[in-house]
Order: structure tokens, then sequence, then C-alpha cells
């Protein structure tokens, strides 16, 4: 298993859409809000998620189709 900290930024017509529990039904990845900011305009989460590598990247890129964007995390998260 790995885990993979990833920021994620949704448009304002993905954010009332189930769209990180149907990547993480599809891809067989366990998402952990690790923090969020959500507004009427735009989403913005603090994911680890855990599974299988293949199936992390194949969620990320399911989620970057959507039109989700995603960022790398680097540096300090909260434990």
């Amino acid at each position: 298993m790995t885990k993979k900290m990833v920021k994620l930024v949704f448009p304002q017509e993905l954010i009332k859409e189930p769209v990180t529990f149907n990547m993480a039904k599809k891809f067989n990845v366990t998402p952990n809000i690790r923090r969020a900011n959500i507004t009427e305009t735009i989403g913005e989460l603090i994911l680890e998620l855990e599974g299988e590598q293949e199936n992390i990247e194949k969620g990320i890129e399911y989620l970057t189709k959507l039109g989700v964007r995603i960022e790398p995390i680097v540096g300090d998260i909260v434990e």
C-alpha cells in the first residue's frame, strides 16, 4: 500500500458532485480528508490517498479528466 498527499481544487460546477467518493469507489483508493475549504465558487481538499500505486495514479487521472486540478503536497501537514 502506498500513501500520497495531494491538494484537489474543484471548479464551481463540480463542488456539489461526489467526485471524490466516485474516484475512491471506482479505483479502490481510500481518501483521508486532512483539510477542506469549500465555498460557493471553489472547493479545495487536502487528501491523503491510500491504495495501490497504480490505483492512486488512475484515480488522479480520473479526477483530472473531470476538471479537478491536482497539486502534489510537499511540506508541513499536521500528522
